[in-house]
């Protein structure tokens, strides 16, 4: 196995055991993949919950950008509601863990495909 099946195999425990679901584990790695290098990168590979700047960029380059929903009060909702699920004391929220929450959420897996 590969670095990158490594982290995906990370992404689905913490799927599993932080967010009490089970992963659809051909959208987790295609997630994973549109992650690009930011994976291999410590700081990128994680989302600051708490930094109202970094949830805005999720919100405009993930579900706006990538998952192609308009600006909406939802959007941060959604956001919010997978920082939850994560849990707010985790250290470590993964952005492709956030990012598989967030597509599943808004049902655009259709992106993947």
């Amino acid at each position: 196995m590969g670095k990158r099946d490594d982290l995906i195999a990370k992404y689905a425990d913490d799927l599993r055991n932080k967010c009490g679901m089970e992963p659809d584990m051909a959208l987790l790695t295609k997630v994973t993949i549109g992650c690009g290098p930011s994976i291999y990168n410590d700081d990128a590979s994680t989302v600051a919950g708490s930094q109202p700047s970094e949830l805005e960029t999720v919100k405009t380059n993930f579900l706006m950008k990538k998952l192609g929903l308009s600006d909406s009060p939802a959007l941060m909702e959604g956001i919010n509601a997978a920082i939850e699920t994560y849990g707010k004391s985790e250290r470590n929220k993964y952005r492709a863990v956030i990012y598989y929450m967030l597509t599943k959420r808004f049902n655009k897996e259709s992106v993947y495909r």
